[in-house]
């Protein structure tokens, strides 16, 4: 298995990116990280720790996305960028997946010019991770890359959710809430009203009901589904969390659970390829596990059983 990382992409790139190459290096068995970007100074920060180039594959590039660009315009106006030719790579099958903490938008947009949409659904979806405070985990989409979405777009993510529950986490037959303003069947705004006896009608997913935010941390459901607007704002506050607890000095085996770091990246869904994007502010370990994310997203086939699931 080839998996590519784009070194350029992040705050802290590529410094962090290339050492969170090397943590990730040490764990993976038999499987090749090819680092995509600025290879000379890729080599250079490897030589600062005296670590081995040959550990790598590299694939040059002399252009980076900022992360205030224009996705669209970057990605069509900058071939030769780290973000452009991971993509090319991907559709190519020279590597089997790509992760970046670089310019979401360009990676959102490059998944679906380069890999392309899974036939059959209707919009990809960006996943994160809930923890739970009795342990475990739940997924919530979308978390940004629909703002605005019909019914069925959200009866999708019910089942996106579902498969990489299953797939990735283990979570056999995952509970799929609907996010909503109350538990009752008529509550919530036209989408929500439009979408809840869509979900009760699927056959395909253990739909359960409405969820509040109030529900999103205990045991009420494994798939949390909302519109990309929603689920951000419920994602920032949730990242919030975490750094308040550090800075009055709190210490929380519950609350550490919402670093970033742990979970490396978030899936995109619903593109025929593992693409994974990270944090724009993501230090080594973060990069160390967005690659091993893709790894197991790679291993799971989980891409296969969407496409399976929508055909």
């Amino acid at each position: 298995m080839k998996i590519g990382l784009d070194i350029m992409g992040g705050d802290f790139a590529p410094k962090a990116t290339v050492l969170g190459a090397i943590e990730a290096y040490k764990v993976l068995q038999g499987h090749t990280i090819v680092l995509i970007g600025d290879k000379d100074a890729a080599i250079s920060i490897l030589s600062e720790q005296n670590f081995s180039p040959d550990n790598f594959e590299f694939v040059h590039t002399t252009e980076v996305i900022g992360m205030g660009e224009h996705p669209t315009k970057a990605v069509v106006q900058k071939p030769d960028s780290s973000i452009s030719v991971g993509f090319k790579l991907l559709k190519e099958g020279a590597i089997q997946a790509f992760s970046s903490a670089g310019n979401t938008g360009a990676m959102l947009v490059g998944s679906v010019f380069s890999v392309k949409t899974i036939p059959g659904i209707l919009r990809p979806a960006i996943t994160t991770i809930v923890p739970k405070v009795k342990g475990g985990m739940g997924i919530l989409l979308d978390v940004g890359a629909n703002a605005d979405v019909k019914p069925e777009v959200l009866v999708q993510f019910g089942v996106l959710g579902s498969l990489m529950a299953q797939n990735v986490y283990g979570i056999e037959n995952p509970r799929v809430a609907l996010m909503n303003i109350g538990e009752e069947e008529e509550k919530g705004n036209m989408l929500c009203l439009a979408t809840y006896p869509l979900l009760k009608e699927a056959s395909n997913i253990n739909f359960i009901g409405n969820a509040e935010g109030r529900d999103l941390f205990g045991d009420h459901a494994d798939v949390f589904v909302c519109d990309g607007y929603t689920g951000n704002i419920i994602l920032k506050l949730a990242e919030s969390f975490y750094v308040i607890t550090r800075k009055k000095g709190f210490k929380d085996e519950f609350f550490d659970r919402f670093n970033y770091e742990r979970y490396g990246g978030s899936p995109i869904l619903g593109v025929n390829a593992p693409v994974i994007v990270g944090h724009g502010i993501s230090n080594p370990e973060a990069i160390k596990n967005m690659v091993l994310l893709s790894k197991d997203m790679v291993e799971s086939d989980l891409v296969g059983k969407i496409t399976r699931a929508f055909q």
